[in-house]
C-alpha cells in the first residue's frame, strides 16, 4: 500500500471491535483508537460524580470539562481520565449497564466527535465505535460493520466480566446488551447503522484472528473498497 490508511470499525457491544480494531492496528503498524472508551471514561466519571445519567446538560457539561487521554503500549491501550488511569475500572458491570445512556445524548456525542475526528486526520489509523463509518470518519478508506448474535456478545461480555472477577447472570448481561442496542439504534443523533460503503463481518463463532484475516484479504485486494 502506497499511504496510510484510514479504517472504520463499527457495530455494537460484544460484536469484538476492540480486539480486532487492536489485532489489525497492530498487524499493520497503525495507531489505534478505542472511541468506546472514551464514552466509558464519561459514563465512569459521571457514576463517580453520582451526576444524573438522563441529564444531557449536566452530563455533556461533565464531557466537556473532562480530559481523556489513551496511550497505546504493548500490553494495550491505557485510558486516563483528568490523568487517573482508568482502563480497568471502565470495563465494571456498572459502567457497562451506564455508558448507552451516556452514549446517548447529542452533547456528549458532540464533544467527543470532535476529538476522535482530530485523532484520525492524520491516516494510518484504525478507529472503532457505533458511528466512525457514519459520523466521526465518512470519508474513511475503508470502512467494516462488525457484527454477532446477541447470545454471542452476550457470551463475550460475560467472559469479558467474569475474567475481571464479576460474576454477573447471562440473563443479566443480555439484558444490558440488547438495551445498549435499541439506544444506539434508536438516539436521534448519530444512530447505529452500517455506513455506505461499509462490508459487514459476522464474528458468531470466529476468532478476532480469522476476523482480522479477512479484513486484511480485503485490504489487499481493494484499499479504497468504502469509496465504490
Amino acid at each position: 500500500m502506497h499511504r496510510r490508511l484510514t479504517i472504520a470499525i463499527d457495530g455494537p457491544m460484544g460484536a469484538g471491535k476492540g480486539t480486532v480494531a487492536r489485532l489489525l492496528a497492530n498487524r499493520l503498524g497503525y495507531v489505534y483508537v478505542d472511541t468506546g472508551a472514551m464514552y466509558r471514561a464519561i459514563a465512569w466519571k459521571a457514576l463517580q460524580r453520582q451526576v444524573d445519567l438522563d441529564d444531557e446538560a449536566s452530563v455533556g457539561r461533565l464531557a466537556a470539562a473532562t480530559e481523556i487521554r489513551i496511550d497505546p503500549t504493548p500490553q494495550g491501550l491505557r485510558v486516563f481520565c483528568d490523568g487517573e488511569e482508568v482502563t480497568a475500572a471502565i470495563r465494571a458491570f456498572d459502567v457497562n449497564a451506564a455508558v448507552g445512556r451516556v452514549a446517548s445524548h447529542p452533547a456528549v456525542r458532540a464533544t467527543l466527535t470532535g476529538r476522535a475526528r482530530e485523532m484520525g486526520q492524520s491516516g494510518g489509523i484504525v478507529m472503532d465505535g457505533r458511528d466512525i463509518g457514519t459520523v466521526v470518519l465518512p470519508d474513511a478508506d475503508v470502512k467494516i460493520y462488525l457484527d454477532a448474535t446477541l447470545d454471542e456478545r452476550a457470551r463475550r461480555r460475560c467472559a469479558e466480566l467474569a475474567a475481571k472477577g464479576e460474576r454477573v447472570p447471562f440473563e443479566t448481561v443480555c439484558g444490558i446488551v440488547a438495551d445498549d442496542d435499541d439506544r444506539a439504534m434508536m438516539r436521534t443523533t448519530a444512530p447505529l447503522r452500517q455506513a455506505p460503503g461499509a462490508i459487514r463481518i459476522d464474528s458468531t463463532g470466529r476468532s478476532p484472528e480469522q476476523v482480522a484475516d479477512e479484513i486484511e484479504s480485503i485490504l489487499r485486494k481493494d484499499p479504497h473498497v468504502s469509496h465504490r
